[in-house]
């Protein structure tokens, strides 16, 4: 669907932005916003970096700006800024260039430095990216410079420099490559997946020969380092809608070079349980992970929880339906495997490892002990229970299941509240049975439960008594009373303490809405 973008619009520079133009063109330079901070802009999105462009040459600003420092041979220079928000710490300035052959399908073998905006625009990837707004003949004072504050310009139609159209491919919400796709394409194999990612994350359509142009050169993405098309893949599996990015990647023969594991599912039907394929029911979880704004570990969990489903799916003559035994545990060793070729982080690969196979949990709360949910938690690890949980959200909204959260998954995440918190003993107090052996010489005995039964009483009641020194002082007295009065102080501390655990519990299950 169409939008409009409406012009003359108020734009909104930082001043760290602003500092570093006012800078290029009181040397004489021109200085042009560039880019996808331009594209954000003018789709009302704040921009996560800010980029410029001139005709200054890198050693022009290396002079001019003395933090800033130029470790590449393609004229990006980084200018180093006081600001404390990550977006403006550093503002990338480029110098105009144009680009030679790619021979290895991602960098030209070398950039010529230009003097002229519209040359480094033909060499960028899609129109929408390849727009620029002239801050040099916007109005700016010095004291742009010294003012932490934001600087507000009228910016019109013409202001920009749009010599591929881009503002029409905004408005339409198009993805199109500058010029022909085909060159474009045979020049980086990236622009691939940064094609498709765009297209997730700004939820636009594919120019249909662009996308043509996707399918023909997909092969060109095996020539690209696994590290870099995993941080595509993050940006699309993060973007509001990784369904629709992930089946592009499909459509275009793209997703064989990426994870064609996920290709194994496609078409592949289920058991009865299952309203979808396995490929479907992936994608789908995948997007609730998304629409539920979790973090990448969790959307990269959802997108390969069931991913050994086809190499375990069997008849059973019985149920005279399809089975899948041992597919999480199958299923995460090669999640494992998949994360690993791909380069990613090991706390990563551990985490989602553990979800998939820990995914299919026994949650019949009829039978489910308290003991069993211990273990899960164990195996699964503290700090990855609740994620676990939200796996199974995602897994039963991917299903095609009405109900997010039934009362039997509310009763087991109480259970595992429960199975977390620590229970109310003696346990919690800062003394111990052995402490009073050998600061009182007690004899092993119940006299021991006794005292500490007593004191935790105590503790309930005023929980600041509960140092050493205290219960000490505390302990000498209680064992200094006759043994049936002790003995009726201890029972009135178990009495407390089984009031506490009924009254956390009632807690616990009441949050959750159940019994």
């Amino acid at each position: 669907m169409a939008s409009t973008i409406h012009f003359p619009f108020t734009l909104h520079i930082p001043s760290e932005v602003m500092c570093v133009s006012q800078t290029l063109v009181s040397h004489g330079f021109e200085s042009y916003l560039v880019g996808g901070c331009v594209r954000d802009i003018l789709i009302g999105r704040t921009p996560k970096d800010w980029d410029i462009t001139t005709d200054a040459l890198p050693e022009n600003l290396t002079d001019i700006f003395p933090h800033s420092h130029y470790d590449n041979t393609y004229g990006t220079v980084k200018v180093v800024t006081d600001s404390e928000e990550m977006s403006l710490n550093v503002i990338e300035v480029t110098t105009y260039r144009t680009e030679s052959v790619y021979t290895d399908n991602r960098r030209p073998d070398a950039v010529s430095f230009s003097s002229n905006v519209l040359d480094d625009l033909r060499r960028r990837d899609f129109t929408i990216n390849a727009l620029a707004i002239p801050l040099h003949r916007l109005s700016v004072s010095h004291e742009t410079c010294t003012e932490d504050a934001v600087s507000e310009y009228i910016i019109s139609r013409e202001t920009l420099i749009d010599e591929f159209h881009g503002i029409d491919d905004l408005e339409n919400q198009i993805i199109r490559t500058v010029g022909n796709p085909r060159e474009r394409f045979d020049e980086d194999a990236l622009r691939l997946m940064r094609a498709i990612r765009f297209a997730s994350q700004l939820s636009f359509v594919i120019d249909p020969e662009t996308l043509e142009s996707i399918s023909l050169f997909s092969k060109r993405l095996e020539t690209i380092a696994v590290e870099r098309i995993q941080v595509e893949l993050n940006s699309l599996l993060l973007s509001d809608n990784p369904s629709f990015g992930i089946e592009l990647a499909r459509r275009t023969h793209l997703l064989q070079y990426i994870i064609p594991e996920l290709l194994e599912g496609y078409g592949m039907e289920q058991n009865q349980a299952h309203s979808f394929t396995v490929y479907e029911h992936l994608v789908r979880t995948l997007q609730c992970a998304a629409d539920k704004k979790w973090p990448l570990h969790l959307r990269i969990s959802a997108i390969l929880h069931d991913i050994s489903k086809p190499a375990t799916r069997e008849w059973s003559e019985v149920k005279e339906d399809w089975s899948f035994h041992g597919h999480e545990v199958l299923g995460s060793k090669l999640a494992k495997k998949i994360l690993r070729r791909m380069k990613y982080p090991i706390e990563m690969v551990d985490k989602v490892e553990r979800l998939v196979r820990w995914h299919m949990f026994f949650s019949d709360t009829e039978t489910i002990t308290l003991s069993a949910v211990r273990r899960l938690v164990r195996n699964v690890g503290e700090e990855n229970i609740q994620d676990l949980l939200k796996l199974r959200i995602a897994d039963r909204v991917g299903m095609g299941r009405p109900k997010e959260e039934p009362y039997r998954f509310r009763k087991y995440a109480s259970m595992i509240e429960e199975a977390l918190r620590s229970p109310t003993s003696v346990k919690m107090l800062a003394i111990d049975g052995s402490y009073l052996i050998n600061e009182f010489h007690v004899k092993p005995g119940p006299i021991i439960g006794n005292v500490l039964n007593a004191l935790l009483e105590r503790v309930l009641e005023n929980p600041e008594l509960n140092t050493q020194e205290q219960l000490s002082a505390l302990a000498q007295e209680l064992l200094m009373l006759p043994s049936e009065e002790l003995k009726k102080l201890a029972l009135a501390g178990k009495q407390r303490i089984q009031e506490e655990e009924d009254l956390a519990l009632s807690t616990i299950r009441s949050s959750f809405h159940v019994k």
